[in-house]
């Protein structure tokens, strides 16, 4: 038994470290051939959005809109992969994390 917490203990120190280290790891999502992108961290939190001038056309603001929606959800589709490859090496199910938030 004395086994087994000093091992739970472990992996709990392991997961910690994990997403400490997540925390600081940025990915680029992108949209419409890199005309929008955005910033975040494994975590998911919002660093920056960068967008190219040519989309500044007060006309077609809808499309400015949907390529930030897009280049948004491209981020967090990297930072979840990073998350479950992270888990991955721990040797977790990939989907833990998300049971943990």
């Amino acid at each position: 038994m004395k086994h087994m917490m000093k091992q739970a203990q472990m992996l709990q120190k392991k997961m910690n470290d994990m997403q400490q280290q997540l925390e600081n790891v940025e990915v680029i999502g992108s949209a419409g051939g890199g005309l929008v992108t955005c910033v975040t961290t494994a975590k998911v939190v919002i660093k920056k959005v960068n967008i190219n001038k040519d989309l500044m056309n007060p006309e077609e603001v809808e499309v400015l809109e949907d390529l930030i929606c897009a280049a948004l959800s491209d981020a967090r589709r990297k930072a979840d992969e990073l998350v479950n490859q992270s888990m991955s090496s721990l040797g977790l199910p990939p989907d833990m994390m998300k049971m943990m938030s």
